[in-house]
Order: structure tokens, then sequence, then C-alpha cells
């Protein structure tokens, strides 16, 4: 079982080089709207996601998650 703080920190350490707008991250943070992420960045970011809890996210998992925390709990969910 993973600690959901250990993967929310974890999560934004990866995301805090991506975050060129410098917006406030929260588990309510988006992707695409706060963060105006492309499609190639989201991408990017997600194996690195995968490579760092050795999971697979799948393409349908991905069209469902929009912000941070559906990530965290994603990832949780996979871990588990």
């Amino acid at each position: 079982m993973t600690d959901r703080a250990t993967v929310y920190a974890r999560i934004i350490e990866l995301i805090e080089p991506l975050n060129t707008k410098k917006v406030a991250l929260t588990e309510a943070t988006s992707f695409a709207g706060d963060m105006e992420m492309d499609s190639l960045t989201v991408m990017d970011f997600v194996a690195e996601v995968e490579d760092m809890f050795d999971i697979v996210i799948t393409m349908n998992m991905q069209a469902e998650i929009e912000n941070v925390g559906q990530l965290v709990d994603a990832v949780i969910k996979l871990t588990d």
C-alpha cells in the first residue's frame, strides 16, 4: 500500500520542472487548464510517472485524469 502524501509529493517533484506558468500546485490543479500542458508534454510526464512508480497508466485511464488529485488516486490504485 502506498501512502497518499508520499505519492503526492513525488508527483509534485515531477511536475515542478514542467510548471512553466508557475501556478500553485494543489490536488485540484489541472494539467491542461491551469498548467496549459500540451499533449506531448503530458505524454512525457505520464511516462515519467509510470517509470517512477513502476506502473502502466492505460490510455483510457489517462483520458479520465484531468488534475493532480486524480493522478494521485490512479497511482495509488495501480500500486495497491
